[in-house]
């Protein structure tokens, strides 16, 4: 959990490309020991943000302070900030532990220090027997955590993570993406980490903002966010299906979605495709209007082609984007 002190403060930042806006005025703190995610759909300046947090980019406006230093204009080495991409980077001629060593080395550290160190981040890595390992003899998931180690043991007060399991096989992810936020945790240290994938992002984040349109929207605790997305553009990006609803727009859930009896007054939509999704039948519709919608039922559908009327309970009001 965080203190209520702030680590990090950005405030009314902007960046562009060649004079085209890719971000403007972003605003948001981050806690001590918080975790925070950044959602957003592929292209909407998620990496941008983080570069320009860590002194890789310029931002056009706004400034950044650390412990209430503005680092601004300071070079990246001067920070104290960590940025760990999608591709670990590791030094492909040293070894696990020489590559873990690094940094505190670097900073001549003593080097007991440094053994002790670089001990107890493979321990918490689960990386102990790895230690002569070159990375070309480690897996996707086991170079992701030496990567992590190597960033932990330079002891930054803030680590950004850009989309560190997006290209990890499936069955690796679940057990990376709790292994990274005990290790982190656990070490007290601070992390942004920014991801396309909504259910990751919700399942990691202390707090989580949506990042789209070149600004940031609904930042606040995952069940706050994604019960009340607030506009249809957040929703829809959540997962919703956004409906005209007698008050107005609405977000209904595919779950929340049901197939009403043929006589009955409701939505009228096609069914496009159907079929099994684990315990669950997914069902992609195209209503009357030309609107895509999805549900999701553990009951029996109705096979494609077949004209339905549809309903709900349960809804969001949402504002218009």
């Amino acid at each position: 959990m965080s203190s209520s002190r702030s680590l990090l403060e950005v405030r009314n930042l902007s960046a562009a490309w060649d004079g085209v806006p890719v971000f403007q005025d972003v605003s948001f703190d981050i806690g001590e020991g918080e975790f925070l995610v950044l959602l957003g759909p592929n292209g909407c300046g998620k990496t941008t943000l983080l570069r320009c947090l860590a002194g890789l980019e310029r931002p056009t406006e706004g400034s950044i302070l650390l412990d209430g230093r503005d680092v601004t204009r300071l070079p990246p080495h001067e920070r104290g900030i960590a940025l760990m991409f999608q591709d670990p980077a590791l030094f492909p001629h040293r070894s696990v532990y020489e590559n873990i060593a690094y940094a505190p080395l670097l900073k001549r550290r003593p080097t007991a220090e440094v053994k002790e160190e670089v001990g107890r981040l493979v321990t918490l890595l689960h990386l102990s027997g790895f230690e002569d390992r070159r990375p070309d003899q480690l897996s996707g998931g086991e170079l992701q955590r030496v990567a992590l180690a190597r960033t932990l043991a330079a002891r930054p007060r803030l680590v950004l993570l850009d989309e560190p399991f997006a290209s990890i096989d499936v069955e690796l992810k679940a057990e990376l993406r709790s292994e990274f936020r005990q290790v982190l945790r656990a070490s007290g240290t601070s992390a942004i980490h920014v991801t396309h994938d909504r259910e990751e992002g919700l399942f990691l984040g202390d707090r989580v903002g949506l990042l789209f349109d070149g600004g940031l929207h609904a930042l606040g605790r995952p069940s706050d966010v994604f019960g009340s997305p607030g506009t249809a553009r957040a929703a829809r990006f959540l997962g919703y299906n956004v409906l005209a609803g007698p008050a107005g727009l609405v977000g209904v859930l595919p779950t929340d979605l049901q197939l009403l009896p043929s006589a009955a007054d409701g939505l009228g939509a096609t069914v496009l495709i159907a079929g099994p999704v684990g315990r669950e039948n997914q069902v992609v519709l195209r209503t009357d209007d030309g609107q895509r919608l999805e549900m999701r039922t553990t009951g029996s559908v109705p096979l494609p082609g077949a004209h339905v009327r549809l309903g709900w309970e349960r809804s969001v009001r949402l504002a218009p984007d």
